[in-house]
């Protein structure tokens, strides 16, 4: 068995923005009712991410241009590289779509990292998901169901350690050996009674893991 895994949501998590709300904002203003909708729990999340990037409608070259764009905590790429140079393995569990992660991996020249997420895909102007109901982490509301990949990487792991920033983030919150949350998740987490360490950014779960012996510099 692994000694650890450190295991990170994407979206507000890695990222400063979420892809959806860029692609709300810039080409598909219809989707602010939408997601006041989706918030009301009105709709799946799968279903609002899915209207939301079938509705872009832009050449991929943009689409690529915008996802480029987006900022991320630029000390993740520098953790990676820590984590995995302490022996340990880094995944990214996303309820968006590897489409986009994969453009910001290559970007940050982030290596050896398993992503768990939607597989997605451009097609006629649009961003596609590819929900396959067999998978074994298949979730009808998110597309992939977060607490079973945590659950599966305790199989392997001695110790699973997990960052999120949201909703979808509160059920493998549950699951995970220990939780770091970020934003809207630490109130979430405190009403739910889930115990957590609250950051802002990665290197202050740096800072946590090294003080407890996780990791060295």
């Amino acid at each position: 068995m692994k000694r650890w895994a450190f295991v990170s949501d994407f979206d507000g998590t890695i990222s400063k923005q979420d892809f959806y709300i860029v692609m709300i904002d810039k080409y598909f203003p219809e989707g602010r009712e939408l997601f006041k909708k989706w918030k009301a729990g009105e709709i799946m999340d799968i279903d609002f991410l899915g209207t939301v990037f079938k509705s872009i409608n832009q050449e991929e070259n943009r689409i690529i241009e915008d996802t480029l764009s987006i900022q991320i905590d630029e000390y993740v790429p520098d953790f990676i590289k820590k984590v995995q140079k302490n022996g340990a393995d880094f995944y990214i569990l996303s309820a968006g779509t590897d489409y986009y992660i994969y453009h910001l991996l290559k970007k940050y020249g982030v290596e050896n990292v398993k992503v768990f997420s939607n597989e997605g895909y451009y097609h006629e102007k649009n961003v596609h998901m590819n929900i396959d109901k067999k998978q074994w982490h298949y979730s009808e509301r998110y597309g992939i169901d977060k607490s079973k990949v945590i659950q599966k990487l305790k199989e392997e792991y001695e110790t699973v350690y997990f960052i999120g920033d949201s909703e979808p983030d509160s059920h493998p919150a549950k699951v995970a050996d220990l939780t770091f949350a970020k934003n809207g998740l630490q109130k979430l987490l405190r009403e739910q009674k889930v115990p957590f360490i609250a950051v802002d950014d990665f290197k202050e779960v740096e800072n946590y893991l090294v003080e407890k012996g996780v990791m060295s510099l």
